[in-house]
């Protein structure tokens, strides 16, 4: 099921805001405009059977396909194994997808799409309201950290995107921290929003030095423009997939 999701998400990824509809109209190959016929459109399977090539152009078929098509598979068996048969897990899977078509198409475009991340909060408010007992998040003087998790995430993004005029940080990953804070709560975003930080680091590190030994041909350097959604989204899926929280770092530490 999950790669099948997989393959929808990169129709969606590929015709949003184009003025295609992801929902209607064949799919093509980009090369020759051949329709693509449902042997050509099987998740993984199609793939690999036809070599990662257009059966009729011979043109070569984007990686993004299978890997998609690969890790929603993977993601979606995964959140099964950590919540089980719940009445929640529709609405697990659906936040899934909705993260990964966000990563990939920040991955390739720089820029997180409003519909998904207003979405993607909407959600995430709707977990928080049905996994706390609304006395707890509203008790006040005392407001759940929980509760205060999304707006403190978003403060934090804001500010650098403020103060730097957008050159250190999108708007859109700001956004995407309020939903983070409010999926996870306020330790378990903490820790997604740290790890996040280090992967991106580690990441840009290891493309410069690709870069300096010249396996890689691109231009990068510490000025250059790094998309960070997918890096939140994956220390997203580490946090679900491990339960990790800033608790758990402040016990290993000690």
């Amino acid at each position: 099921m999950g790669t099948i999701i997989g393959s929808f998400l990169n129709v969606v990824v590929l015709r949003y805001n184009t003025g295609l509809s992801f929902v209607t109209g064949r799919s093509k190959c980009f090369s020759c405009g051949k329709d693509l016929h449902w042997y050509e459109l099987l998740p993984l399977f199609s793939f690999l059977i036809l070599g990662g090539k257009c059966l009729k152009c011979k043109s070569q078929i984007s990686y993004q396909y299978p890997v998609v098509e690969f890790l929603t598979g993977a993601i979606f068996a995964g959140i099964f194994f950590v919540f089980g048969m719940v009445p929640m897990l529709p609405l697990y899977l659906l936040i899934a997808s909705l993260l990964v078509a966000m990563s990939v198409y920040d991955f390739k475009h720089k820029i997180i799409p409003d519909g998904m991340v207003y979405s993607f909060i909407a959600l995430s408010f709707v977990v928080l309201l049905l996994t706390h007992p609304l006395g707890q998040l509203f008790s006040f003087p005392n407001i759940s950290l929980d509760l205060l998790a999304g707006p403190i995430l978003f403060a934090f993004f804001a500010f650098f995107w403020l103060i730097s005029g957008g050159k250190w940080m999108g708007f859109g990953d700001a956004k995407l921290a309020l939903g983070v804070g409010w999926l996870l709560g306020f330790s378990g975003g903490v820790f997604a929003i740290m790890i996040a930080f280090w992967i991106g680091a580690i990441w840009s590190i290891i493309l410069i030095i690709l870069q300096q030994i010249k396996i890689a041909n691109f231009k990068l350097s510490f000025k250059s423009e790094i998309p960070f959604a997918p890096f939140i989204i994956l220390s997203v899926f580490i946090q679900i997939f491990t339960s990790w929280n800033m608790q758990s770092i402040i016990y290993f530490l000690h």
